[in-house]
């Protein structure tokens, strides 16, 4: 009866803890849903009081030949400076494009007190005096266009310039920048991004195939094979099913953006759809690694408070991010704050590495210390291929794609997001094939004969099963 009682107590307690993390994420997705930005190629700024040297309006956009850049800077635009000084020169302020990946000289120039509107980095396109040349009658808006030469086609960055020490503006800008399309309508996706509808619309069938197949495999093996299948292969199912839901709305929100240079709220639903499969990634990952429903049916607090922490990370770093690109890149800070939810994601990333370390102690020393040393043997070893399978997975996504993206040339740049695709298809199939539902869990061929201690150890070194 104690016993009876005691799990009793302990299944409420469960219950409860699942009903308030349940809440949680809940909550954390009405948020995430509040806080969702409109992501577009039309973009909308608005600088206050800012006296930075350097602002950015719209970062790395690829150009082809005869791309264009049509800005409108809503009138009246202040320029504040301090009490008693001398009259600002207004041609010392201006709007210029830079290539991408001249950032690094740009910021030498600045770090020398050099004006940059005069580099050899840059292409000067108007200054705060040629606006106040233009828009002599009140509330005549500025408006400026130009088209990128055949010569000059590449990825550029739109940047405000401030040259005048002890001064601040304040201004409303409006920017389109685009391409074109057969039959000349405006393309509002970078040179880089134009596969990506087509892109992510194949990676949704493909998603939506390996689902299809895995929910045969489970309706097969429970059939045929009675307890073969496990709660987490279900997670596993609905994970593939929201990640083909993710990569189905970035083909409608990228589509939409090229027509209309808006999301038209598709970016609602893509940023829903990714984060409830970022969450749902993340705890599938500490579910196998920790052996759950395969070696037990329960976690530990140890593993339990990876969980609570990881979790939260990644709700907060997705909500924060959101936000921040809801304030837009002339945000000061924005790149460091940028940066910073970057490295918080592979923290979170590296964190989940843990219960998958703890179970390859513990399966170790159990298979030099039990009856049934070739069974843990074999666990031991299918515990280390995951682990460095999801090292590779979370070192190629979140570092390898991200050194493509600024390496690639320009109009090649859709070649990371391929390649991040294709690595998730990869890491899906095999932790499927690796953990699929058959008697006996996980992907063992076992036999009970005994091994000597120098024989477990070369087999593990190894990674071969018995």
């Amino acid at each position: 009866l104690r016993l009876a009682r005691g799990a009793r107590t302990r299944t409420r307690t469960t219950a409860m803890r699942a009903s308030r993390g349940g809440a949680f994420v809940a909550l954390a997705l009405a948020l995430l849903a509040i806080a969702t930005p409109t992501h577009a190629l039309i973009t909308n700024e608005g600088v206050e009081k800012d006296g930075r040297p350097k602002i950015p309006i719209a970062l790395d956009f690829g150009f082809d030949p005869q791309g264009g850049i049509d800005i409108k800077i809503k009138n009246p635009v202040h320029i504040y400076t301090t009490e008693g000084a001398e009259p600002v020169d207004r041609t010392q302020m201006g709007f210029l494009i830079s290539f991408a990946k001249a950032d690094a000289e740009l910021e030498d120039e600045l770090a020398k007190g050099t004006c940059i509107l005069d580099s050899q980095y840059v292409k000067k396109l108007f200054t705060m005096q040629d606006i106040a040349d233009q828009t002599t009658e009140e509330g005549q808006d500025f408006v400026y266009s130009n088209t990128i030469a055949k010569d000059m086609a590449g990825q550029y960055s739109l940047y405000f310039v401030n040259c005048v020490e002890h001064s601040a503006v304040s201004f409303d800008i409006t920017v389109e920048l685009y391409n074109h399309m057969e039959g000349g309508k405006k393309d509002y996706l970078s040179a880089g991004e134009k596969p990506l509808p087509t892109l992510y619309f194949l990676c949704f069938c493909a998603f939506v195939a390996m689902g299809c197949a895995w929910a045969w495999n489970l309706h097969t093996s429970r059939n045929t094979q009675p307890g073969s299948v496990q709660k987490i292969h279900l997670l596993m199912l609905l994970l593939v099913m929201m990640k083909a839901l993710t990569v189905l709305c970035q083909a409608l929100m990228f589509h939409s953006r090229r027509v209309k240079g808006d999301a038209d709220g598709w970016n609602i639903a893509y940023y829903f759809f990714t984060s409830v499969r970022g969450l749902m990634l993340f705890t599938v990952v500490v579910l196998i690694g920790t052996g759950w429903s395969f070696l037990k049916p329960f976690l530990n607090e140890r593993e339990k408070n990876v969980l609570m922490i990881v979790i939260p990370m990644q709700v907060f770093a997705n909500i924060a991010t959101i936000v921040l690109d809801d304030n837009g890149v002339a945000l000061a800070g924005w790149l460091e704050w940028r940066d910073l939810f970057h490295l918080l994601d592979i923290a979170c990333c590296c964190a989940i590495l843990f219960p998958i370390v703890w179970s390859i102690k513990h399966l170790r020393e159990a298979a030099l210390t039990d009856g049934k040393k070739v069974r843990n043997m074999n666990k031991l070893i299918l515990f280390r291929q995951f682990y460095v399978m999801v090292v590779a997975y979370i070192y190629f996504t979140r570092i390898i794609v991200y050194l493509l993206k600024q390496t690639m040339a320009y109009n090649m740049t859709w070649l990371a997001d391929l390649a991040s695709e294709a690595a998730t298809m990869c890491f899906y199939c095999v932790t499927g094939y690796m953990f699929r539902p058959i008697p006996d869990n996980p992907y063992l061929h076992l036999n009970e004969d005994e091994l000597d201690e120098e024989s477990i150890e070369m087999y593990v070194e190894e990674g071969r099963s018995v």
